[in-house]
């Protein structure tokens, strides 16, 4: 009996002779791996780009600013000059003069020929003591019969008042509302191709009755009181409505006449169209009575009123006004307006 302990491995076949040793178990991953290495360049790249993104951004807002307070320093030096010359013309002597006021365009609310600047012009020409007399020079086609009336009314009141003589000059037209202020005048004036008269009133509107009915389209309104959609223009012709605005227009050309004929007195030689609407040139215009003479701003402040100094007293539109026009007036310009039908002298 032996006392030596068996070897275990000695059963175990041997490795072959060019078996090289046993491969070592595979590392785990530790986050360096090639995949790494050719990931960090992707990333510089995009924080190179970021940037120049960013610095381009940059550059743009810089340039935005810069364009905008260039803006608004020409916007506070136009104002600026425009406070200037304001200044500089209210320190323009007032010795013995023809004072000007300008009536041009059409006559509403909403225009430069509105019965408020009108009205703001005329009383600081009459009130002006060295104004020998008031000229109003106008070139309109007509407009609005409440704008002319409240014009002729205050032409009126301010020559009772100060007892000065008011002349109109007519330069192209002064036709319909722009004639309705003229016969507040003591005179009027003409060139011989003016266009002078159309003493009548108009409303005029349209009627989509058959169009709608040939796109199929229905027309629904729902109104209190008989005569709220009267002369709507998507309604047939209501023939109690359409008298009912007839007799209001006639109305209007009634007191439209009665200011004429107050105006120009007997010097108005009347016939059957004189207050049909119709109108003439000014050499026509002159032998009918409907004004008194030829003659420009200029003859008539050197032979009429005899002061050849002219002063316009014409207000002007502000430069802020101008601007706020512009620039905030224009929000909801695209909002679709009714259709409305007012008279109009024109």
């Amino acid at each position: 009996m032996s006392n030596e302990i068996p070897d275990p491995y000695s059963s175990l076949p041997a490795p072959p002779p060019d078996a090289g040793p046993p491969p070592s178990p595979a590392k785990p991953a530790t986050g360096t791996s090639a995949s790494q290495a050719a990931g960090r360049p992707a990333f510089e790249t995009l924080v190179e780009q970021f940037a120049r993104e960013y610095m381009r951004d940059r550059a743009r807002s810089q340039r935005t600013r810069f364009v905008f307070r260039i803006a608004w320093l020409a916007v506070f030096a136009v104002i600026a000059w425009a406070l200037v010359n304001r200044a500089d013309q209210g320190a323009v002597p007032t010795g013995p003069h023809t004072a000007l006021v300008e009536l041009r365009g059409e006559i509403s609310s909403e225009s430069e020929a509105s019965a408020e600047n009108m009205i703001a012009g005329l009383k600081n020409a009459f009130e002006d003591a060295g104004a020998q007399a008031v000229v109003i020079r106008i070139n309109s086609p007509g407009g609005s019969p409440v704008q002319s009336g409240i014009i002729n009314d205050e032409i009126r009141r301010l020559k009772a008042k100060h007892g000065k003589k008011v002349y109109v000059v007519v330069e192209e037209a002064c036709a319909s509302g722009a004639y309705y202020v003229a016969v507040a005048a003591d005179e009027i004036y003409v060139d011989k191709a003016s266009i002078v008269g159309s003493i009548g009133v108009l409303m005029d509107s349209f009627g989509f009755t058959g169009l709608m009915s040939k796109l199929g389209v229905e027309r629904r309104l729902v109104t209190a009181g008989d005569n709220k959609g009267m002369l709507d223009p998507f309604s047939p012709v209501s023939p109690r409505q359409q008298a009912l605005a007839q007799a209001m227009l006639d109305q209007i050309h009634q007191q439209f006449i009665k200011v004429v004929r107050e105006g120009r007195g007997d010097r108005l030689k009347e016939n059957r169209d004189t207050f049909s609407g119709l109108f003439w040139n000014g050499e026509e215009a002159v032998k009918l009575g409907l004004a008194d003479g030829f003659g420009n701003l200029d003859f008539v402040a050197r032979e009429v009123v005899k002061a050849e100094d002219v002063i316009d007293y014409t207000p002007k539109e502000n430069v802020a006004e101008r601007l706020a026009k512009r620039f905030g007036a224009s929000i909801g310009a695209g909002a679709v307006k009714a259709l409305r039908s007012v008279p109009v002298m024109q």
